[in-house]
Order: structure tokens, then C-alpha cells, then sequence
């Protein structure tokens, strides 16, 4: 593993693959790949900052009727002292329906109801990875939005329900699950807290929800009477009642839907000539043509995305059709410029007349989504209207910017890591927005693109002509994992990456992704892949020739024996030393001879660890790695306690808790405070010195969210460090 904390070394880039014989070269494509483009990350909360989150989408038209459902679930979920502590309800209904929209309104008029806070997942978003990764993914949001560090979500699905229920306890929340398609995808995401609500939406009935206490709510088309008022919403009520017969007309051939009376309200408002008679017989007509043709596979609105289609000028007709190719949930300016291979100016006014048009919705922060069931139509006129070899020039176009943005960020991490992957000619010229003064922060730009990154990667790994790019792309993309673990994405991310090098038949960047994998699955308690993808990892770096990818591997496979056999994690380590050494790889050689100490530590030879950790000390110190030199310092304090030399223990903890804390490494520094503190109590040593280091490394955990705040908190209160 690389990165901070990781302990494995940043170094020197390998020279690999470029971007020779792509069809758009690099220096084009470095032209445009930044054009009009919007990051959309806000700046977080502070350090130890938690606030109610607030995430249920704003409504964006005016809402109409519904007013009965509305009492419904008002009904269903008003407190009640003698009845279930917590709400679950599930709403089901056609796509485009409102289900969404009926949620926000209820949560928009019940604020109240819920002092801390409304989180809500999009499952739809979370779709495609391995099974169960959508559910584990849904905890790690709302773990998220809980306070809960990414330093402290457990990795597996059954850690990380418990933790949700620690954390939602006490606690009155509206939690809401969209577009859930399974009803598993439910059950794990209850809170706990007297007051909760849990509500989800599919468009399917999934009745086995009801199994588990859930309300069943289906979502009818709205009726005639609302029909009319979201028509008149949008194109004037005087337009309605000047032609009410052929208003009615169009209420019945949007099958009332609120998407669709969107779309054909939107040309009435835009389209001066057009009178909703006019409209009225379009549709009657395009519905005739159309018999048959079903979008959601429920019910046939094609008519009005069709006419509102046909009305669009040349290049936003374009636009519209690649991007429902698109493999993402949202976009912005600039990924839009670039998946069409338009300028800057020209994706503008596009962009717009599908705004205009009601095709396209405008989010509150800057960027562009479609409805389900209008992206749908848009790949439909796509695959029915574009060139054969678009959809893989897209992808094409498409991936290479991802792949630019991805491994700025990972270097604006972190410059001096191994890369198998030389990026040099892709990146030059490059404005690196990650370096700019007002530009985002590089792992939140990460943390809030990585679906869309895994979208990218998932369709450029169907592309033959891509291969290159997804190893690449999937060894950048890592760098966010290293912090953040996604630990089904990063799994996915990695064995894409690893079969398109194997594909390309580049050894080290297969060795380098396949030990790189090893890592998920070792957190996801999955021993023996892991140890089969090292296997591979090792034969494909011997093939590679390259020492410091074959060392970087032997670190890796050490810290796969470390759980199991010392002896063997310890000449995995000695050989990654002696690799590095011989490759000059000086902060390699200082990482493998820490963990070699600390493996010697480990085994029982704490005399023998010490003498070795003493060794990496002094090399990362002279590098000026104190971050690293500091964990160094933990592991000769504990090494001394093993030997029962207090003195130099406290010391050495001592020492590297003050390091640690002005390198602002709070995780580890928590974890140094408490062994310190453990020590301390343990040789009767002053209890107000022992309170005050637990008491911090409390705040510490409280801060990140923690399980181990718990744990601290109940040692505090116990008394067992009081004065």
C-alpha cells in the first residue's frame, strides 16, 4: 500500500506506455481537457466540525397534489411513544413517476421532525460494482455524513451496519434511500435513534420489504386535475384554459408523468408558434408511431422526448445524443466539451437549449443531469443516429480527460510515488487546476468524482483500444483509496486495471495493480486471494526485471505474512531492502527496514528490532520524513516496553506523540497517546498525566468518529485512570 500511513514508499516514476498511436494525440487533447470545466467540491467542514447534514434534493418546479400521500406517511411516521421506535417506509411506482419529488416535499415540510439531520443515497449512482458493494458504499455515506472519518469505517458490510447503528443512536434522522432495486439494499441502512425514519424508493414493488415492517406506498401517474396544474406550472394557466380539450390530450399522452409534461410544457413555453392544440396532435400522432416503443419498459412516453428532440438545433441534438453514452450520473461544463469534442462556448449554448428544452436539468451546484428515462431516450437516438465508432471515440475522449484530472490529483498527493504508468506527454502543457490557488482540494475532487471515475473505467474496459488507458487510469485512481477506503470500489478499480495490463502485456504495471489489490482484499478478510494475486504480483515483476517494482511486491507480500508467519514476512522485507538498495531507491530501502524492525518486534526479538528500527529512524530523519520518522519512533517506544525499559519507552512515545501531533497525523498520534498512557498506568505512573492523554486521544476518536471513542470514553468514566 502506498501513500500517507501506508508505510509504503513514494518514489520514482517507471517509464511505460504513453499515449503514442491513440487517435487524439496529447498535445490536443491537453488543450481541451480542462476547457469550462467546474469542480463542485466545497471546501468541507472544519477539523472536529460535525453539522446536521442536510441532503435530500431541493425541489426544483413547483409541487403539485400528492397532498394525500403526503398525510400518509405524516400518518405512518408521527411519533408514537408506543409504537415502533423507528419509520420504514417504501414508495414504488413507474420511472418518472415523482417518487423522488414526493420524498423531498415530505422531508422539506417535516424538517422538524428531524433535528440531526436528513441523509439521503442514490443507488442508482452506487450501481454496477461487485455484489453487495452498493449497500457497503451506502454506509460509507452515511457513515460520512454521520461525522465518521474515512480513517475509521470498518471495511466490512457487517462493521460498518453496526457502526451506523452506534452512531445513529440517540439520534432522530430521515435517511433516504433512492432507486434501490433489491430489498436487501435496505435492511442494513436502518437507524437506531427513537424518531428515525428510514425511506426508500425502487421502481418495482419489492414486497419482501414489507417483511421487515416497511409501509408499502405505490406512486400512481398523476390524475387528470394535476396533470393540468404542472402543465400550467410550466406554460401558463391561461394557455391551459384557453384549449382545455387539448390539454387534456396532452396530460394522457405523457401518461402522467411529471418528466414528460416537463419536456412537452417546456416547448409550448419556448417555442412561440407552437399552440397546445398543435402540441396535442404531435403527440397523438408521434404516439401512433411510436406504438410499442416503451421507455422504462412500463409505459410509452417517447412521444414528448421525441418531438421536444426534433425541434433541437443541429449541435445541441448532437450533445444531447452522446451524452446519453455518458458514463456518468452528472456532469459538468467541461466533461460535456469534452465528450462532444466541443469548444468551450459552443458546449455553453448547447447546454442550454437543452435546459431550455426540459431535456436537461441544471443542479444546484453548476453541474447537468438527465432523468432516467430522458438519458435513456438519448442513447436511443444515439445508437439509432450516430457513426459506427462514436460511442468508442467518446469513451476514448472521455477517459483520457478523467485520466489527466486523476493523476494530477494523485500527484498533487503525492509526487513521489512508484508509477509504473509515464504520463509525461499526456500531462504536458496541462493546466494542473490542483495546484491553483482557488483550484480543489485534490483527494475531495477525488472523493466527490469516483463514481463517476469507476463509470469511466468500467466502459473503457469493454473498449479493445483502451486497455492502456484503464491500468493507467486504475493506478492513479488508487491514490484516493489509500486515504478513503472504498474498499468494493478499489477492488473493482484494481482488478479492471490488472486484466487490462495483462491484456497489454506490461508486466510491471500487472505486478504493480495486482499487489496493489492485495490490500482490499486482505481488509475485506480475503487472505487467500490476496495471497494468489501476490503469487502473480511476484512472477509478474520477475518478468519486468525492474527492482523496485519487485520490491515494492516483496512489501507487499510481508505484509500479507505479517498476520501469519513473522519468519516469512521478514525475508520478504529483507529482500525488499536489498532490492531498493541495489536500485538506489534510498526511502524504499528506509520503509522496508521499518517494517522489517517491526516484524523482528513482532516475532519476539525485540532487542533485534530496535537496533533496525534505529536504522530507519536515522534514514527517514535525514530525508526530512519526519511524518514517517515519527511512526518509526511509536515502534522503537513499544520494542523498548516489550523489553521492559519504561524509561526509554516513555520517551521514545513521548517523542513521537509531539511529532506526530505537529505533522497534524492525529490517527496516529491517538494511538500513540494511548499506548503511551497504557505504559504509564501500568508502572504507576502520574494518573493526571494518564487522564490527560487518554482524555486527548478521546477527542481525537470523537473527532474522527471512532469506535474506539467508546471504548475510551467508558475507561475515563470507569475511573480506571482518575486522579
Amino acid at each position: 500500500m502506498t501513500g500517507p500511513g501506508s508505510g509504503e514508499p513514494p518514489r520514482r516514476t517507471a517509464a511505460r506506455n504513453d499515449f503514442s498511436g491513440t487517435s487524439h494525440g496529447p498535445v490536443v487533447q491537453a488543450a481541451t481537457i480542462h476547457g469550462g470545466i467546474t469542480f463542485n467540491v466545497g471546501p468541507g467542514a472544519p477539523a472536529g466540525a460535525w453539522s446536521a447534514p442536510d441532503e435530500i434534493p431541493p425541489l426544483t418546479v413547483r409541487f403539485r397534489n400528492r397532498d394525500r400521500t403526503l398525510d400518509r406517511l405524516d400518518g405512518w411516521f408521527v411519533r408514537d411513544p408506543d409504537g415502533a421506535s423507528v419509520g420504514f417506509g417504501a414508495l414504488y411506482g413507474l420511472p418518472g413517476v415523482g417518487k423522488t419529488t414526493l420524498v423531498s416535499r415530505w422531508a422539506e415540510r417535516g424538517r422538524e421532525s428531524f433535528p440531526d439531520g436528513q441523509i439521503y443515497v442514490d443507488f442508482a449512482a452506487l450501481r454496477g460494482g461487485t455484489a453487495g458493494a452498493d449497500v457497503s458504499e451506502a454506509l460509507w455515506c452515511c457513515l460520512r455524513s454521520l461525522g465518521v472519518d474515512a480513517a475509521y469505517i470498518p471495511g466490512s458490510l457487517a462493521e460498518r451496519t453496526k457502526l451506523l447503528r452506534s452512531r445513529t443512536a440517540g439520534k432522530r434522522l430521515l435517511i433516504f434511500l433512492d432507486n434501490i432495486t433489491e430489498p436487501s439494499h435496505a435492511a442494513p441502512l436502518l437507524p437506531k435513534g427513537r424518531g428515525s425514519v428510514l425511506l426508500v424508493t425502487s421502481g418495482a414493488r419489492l414486497g419482501e420489504l414489507a417483511l421487515d415492517g416497511a409501509h408499502m406506498l405505490p406512486v400512481e401517474p398523476l390524475d387528470r386535475e394535476s396533470g393540468l396544474k404542472v402543465l400550467a406550472d410550466r406554460c401558463g394557466a391561461g394557455t391551459v384554459e384557453a384549449d382545455p380539450e387539448a390539454a387534456d390530450t396532452v396530460v394522457r399522452l405523457c401518461g402522467g408523468l411529471p418528466v414528460a409534461l416537463h419536456v412537452a410544457a417546456a416547448r409550448l413555453a419556448t417555442e412561440t408558434r407552437l399552440t397546445l392544440a398543435g402540441l396535442a396532435a404531435e403527440l397523438t400522432d408521434e404516439s401512433r408511431r411510436l406504438a410499442g416503443m416503451s421507455l422504462g419498459k412500463e409505459r410509452s412516453v417517447a412521444a414528448a422526448f421525441d418531438l421536444a428532440y426534433a425541434e433541437l438545433p443541429p449541435e445541441p441534438a448532437r450533445l444531447y445524443r452522446l451524452l446519453g453514452w455518458y458514463p456518468g450520473a452528472a456532469f459538468d461544463a467541461g466533461v460535456a466539451a469534452v465528450a462532444a469534442d466541443l469548444d468551450p462556448p459552443s458546449t455553453a449554448r448547447a447546454l442550454d437549449a437543452l435546459t431550455r428544452a426540459g431535456l436537461l436539468e441544471e443542479t444546484p451546484d453548476g453541474r447537468f443531469r438527465f432523468h432516467d428515462l430522458v438519458r435513456l431516450h438519448a442513447g436511443e437516438r444515439a445508437t439509432a443516429e450516430e457513426a459506427p465508432g462514436e460511442r468508442s471515440a467518446l469513451v476514448r475522449r472521455v477517459t483520457l480527460h478523467y485520466l489527466a484530472l486523476t493523476a494530477l490529483a494523485d500527484r498533487a498527493v503525492r509526487l513521489d510515488r512508484l508509477r509504473i504508468a509515464d504520463l509525461t506527454r499526456l500531462l504536458a502543457d496541462v493546466p494542473d487546476p490542483f495546484a491553483a490557488r482557488e483550484g480543489p482540494e485534490p483527494l475531495a475532487w477525488l472523493e466527490a468524482e469516483h463514481r463517476t471515475i469507476l463509470g469511466v473505467l468500467r466502459a473503457a474496459a469493454r473498449e479493445e483500444t483502451l486497455h492502456t488507458q484503464v491500468w493507467q487510469l486504475a493506478e492513479a485512481f488508487t491514490v484516493l483509496f489509500l486515504h478513503h477506503r472504498h474498499l468494493g470500489d478499489w477492488r473493482e478499480s484494481l482488478e479492471l486495471g490488472a486484466a487490462a495490463a495483462a491484456k497489454t502485456l506490461e508486466p510491471a504495471a500487472e505486478a504493480r495493480l495486482r499487489s496493489l489489490l492485495s490490500r482490499p482484499l486482505m481488509d475485506l478478510g480475503e487472505y487467500d486471494a490476496a495471497r494468489r494475486e501476490l503469487d502473480v504480483a511476484e512472477a509478474c515483476a520477475e518478468v519486468s526485471g525492474d527492482p523496485v517494482v519487485r520490491a515494492s511486491v516483496q512489501e507487499f507480500s510481508g505484509r500479507h505474512w505479517d498476520r501469519t508467519d513473522p519468519s516469512r514476512a521478514m525475508d520478504a522485507y529483507r529482500r525488499a531492502l536489498d532490492l531498493n538498495t541495489a536500485a538506489g531507491e534510498l526511502r524504499g530501502a528506509a520503509i522496508a527496514t521499518y517494517f522489517l524492525g517491526c516484524a523482528q518486534d513482532a516475532a519476539g526479538s525485540p532487542r533485534e528490532a530496535l537496533v533496525t528500527l534505529r536504522a530507519a529512524h536515522e534514514q527517514l530523519a535525514a530525508r526530512d520524513d519526519l511524518r514517517m520518522a515519527a511512526r518509526v519512533r511509536v515502534a522503537i517506544g513499544l520494542a523498548h516496553d516489550h523489553l521492559d525499559e519504561t524509561r526509554e519507552a516513555i520517551a521514545a512515545l513521548g517523542d513521537a506523540v509531539d511529532a506526530l501531533r505537529a505533522q497534524d497525523a492525529t490517527h496516529y498520534e491517538a494511538e500513540a497517546l494511548v499506548a503511551l498512557a497504557d505504559i504509564q498506568e501500568r508502572t504507576q505512573g502520574d494518573p493526571r498525566d494518564v487522564r490527560a492523554r487518554l482524555t486527548r486521544a478521546l477527542e481525537i476518536y470523537e473527532a474522527g468518529g471512532s469506535p474506539r471513542a467508546e471504548e475510551l470514553r467508558a475507561r475515563l468514566a470507569g475511573g480506571e485512570a482518575a486522579e
